[in-house]
């Protein structure tokens, strides 16, 4: 498949929490010759952790504004609201970028990102070089997918926002499924036989046609990673996945939309109203940011129907407005005016 010049090449790298997914990505930024390269982090439960190793990896040129965290959500849940702002301040930037990391969470589906670029007003703009799932060989090796399963169901445990409870067994064979390359990471740390029981632990949900890296503390040659050149997003409903009959139409039997408010007094009397809505109006989930009156810090709101929690995740930086906006997704046919009556009273 022969990709657009036009468009800006991303890639998607997938896997689990420990696997090595942000390793593998310092050490493409290490060894970037000169190639200017953006990075999309999306992180689960505490903000910020993946991309404060990155931003502080000490590595000339890995500015302030080459990460991007899209905090709280599946990338393919929060993508109508933080993606596509997200492309839009990357393809905006002069020089122009030269490729995007897509580093998802570990509990993520690619599939439905990957599905994203089909959009009106991105398919024109980037595309998908190749998917990357990196994955914990030492883990398979034991028969496990991922080396601190306790750490993995507590990552899932702790977020509310994640729309779904499969297994992980499953993830990691969508996860498998959706790749054009694996990295197969600490594979230093395996004999022949380990070697042959990881990469058996992936027989039958990998094609032939996918190749199996080995990683060693994540130093693979980025023009393995780069420049594959697949445009996946043309190929991806090919790519069989637990989920599909179900992602196909997610998007279309849900609405979601966007609620800035002025900065609250009080967080528990946002968190009331935001549990009356959810109960008044059928809201599923709400996520975002506020501006607490007298506070230099953001806070952080989520909420599963009524059940909601907030917390100061970090103070507002010196180049941002504090402000106050909240992502609400509800069944198709959500009322809006309704909605931001109940949050604005």
């Amino acid at each position: 498949m022969t990709v657009s010049f036009d468009r800006v090449p991303c890639t998607v790298v997938t896997g689990f929490l420990g696997a090595g997914k942000t390793t593998l990505i310092r050490n493409v930024l290490e060894r970037a010759n000169g190639k200017r390269i953006a990075i999309i982090v999306n992180e689960f439960g505490d903000v910020g952790i993946d991309g404060e190793i990155l931003r502080n990896c000490g590595i000339e040129g890995c500015a302030d504004d080459d990460v991007l965290e899209l905090a709280n959500g599946c990338i393919c849940c929060t993508v109508a609201d933080d993606f596509v702002p997200a492309l839009d301040k990357i393809l905006s930037r002069e020089p122009r970028v030269d490729h995007i990391l897509i580093e998802t969470s570990g509990l993520a589906l690619p599939k439905p990102l990957v599905q994203a670029f089909n959009w009106p007003n991105v398919k024109n703009r980037v595309t998908v070089d190749g998917v990357v799932a990196v994955v914990d060989g030492p883990a398979l090796a034991e028969g496990k997918v991922a080396t601190d399963m306790e750490a993995l169901e507590r990552q899932r445990a702790a977020d509310e926002s994640l729309d779904h409870d499969d297994p992980v067994e499953e993830v990691f064979e969508d996860q498998v499924a959706c790749a054009d390359l694996i990295i197969l990471s600490k594979a230093d740390l395996l004999d022949e036989q380990a070697l042959a029981r990881a990469k058996g632990a992936m027989a039958g949900h990998l094609s032939d046609a996918v190749k199996v890296v080995h990683g060693m503390n994540g130093n693979v040659d980025p023009s393995v990673l780069l420049g594959l050149g697949f445009a996946v997003e043309n190929d991806i409903e090919n790519r069989k996945t637990h989920h599909d009959g179900v992602l196909d139409h997610e998007h279309d039997d849900f609405d979601t939309f966007v609620v800035e408010l002025p900065a609250i007094a009080s967080p528990d009397e946002l968190a009331r109203k935001v549990a009356l809505a959810a109960e008044a109006e059928n809201v599923l989930r709400l996520k975002g940011f506020a501006h607490v009156e007298g506070k230099p810090m953001r806070l952080l709101v989520q909420a599963v129907g009524p059940r909601v929690t907030h917390h100061y995740d970090r103070p507002w930086k010196a180049d941002e407005a504090p402000s106050t906006r909240l992502v609400v997704i509800g069944l198709k046919g959500l009322d809006r005016a309704a909605v931001e009556k109940l949050l604005a009273a």
